[in-house]
Order: structure tokens, then sequence, then C-alpha cells
């Protein structure tokens, strides 16, 4: 588990620094300055930061397993302390919640 943890947290922060170099690079090269085509070139670059935070949320995740596998927690429900459950772990190795706190937070986000 701790490999296969490892091993994603290196994958994305590769894919995220390789990605933040070509934006930071001023590189306009790209870049159309038709309306339409600038319109799609907001969409993309909306897109691409809402995935980069989705990204940083899950190497937060990932590295919160890695320091869980140290401690002795892992595995764990932070919300219920009950263990979670071994098929979600291994669908999602760095599950924070068991999946009827996760139901509760998701549905409490819709609600708020």
């Amino acid at each position: 588990m701790r490999t296969k943890n490892a091993g994603d947290l290196e994958h994305l922060e590769k894919d995220s620094l390789n990605t933040n170099q070509r934006d930071a690079s001023g590189d306009l090269s790209g870049y159309s300055f038709h309306m339409a085509d600038m319109a799609t070139d907001n969409f993309d670059r909306e897109f691409t930061l809402g995935l980069a935070s989705n990204e940083q949320k899950m190497l937060n995740d990932i590295d919160v397993a890695l320091r869980k596998l140290d401690d002795g927690t892992y595995g764990l429900c932070e919300k219920t302390l009950k263990p979670i459950t071994k098929k979600r772990l291994l669908a999602v190795p760095y599950a924070r919640l068991c999946i009827e706190a996760q139901e509760m937070e998701e549905k409490e986000k819709r609600k708020g």
C-alpha cells in the first residue's frame, strides 16, 4: 500500500511540475487571438486549474495516508473511527472516510 501511494504521489508531483513550468514560461505561441478561440482557451485554463486543485487535494490525501501508515492509524475513518473497508481502500488507497461518513459529508456540502 505504501509503495502504491508513494508512486501515486511522485507521479502527480511530476505531472503538476511539468504543467506549471509550461504555463510559467510565458510562451504565447499556443494562444489564439480570435474571440471564440480565446473563450475556448479560457475554458481550458479554468478546467486545468480545477484539475490542478483536485491533484493538490489528492497529493495531500496521499501524504496523510503515508503518515497514517507510520503512526498505525491507516484505514480508520477520521469521523467515525471505524475501520474503512478493504474494498474501499483498494479502490481509493488514500481514503480518509468510510463510505457512510463520505456520503454524510457530501450531503452536507450539497445543502450548504
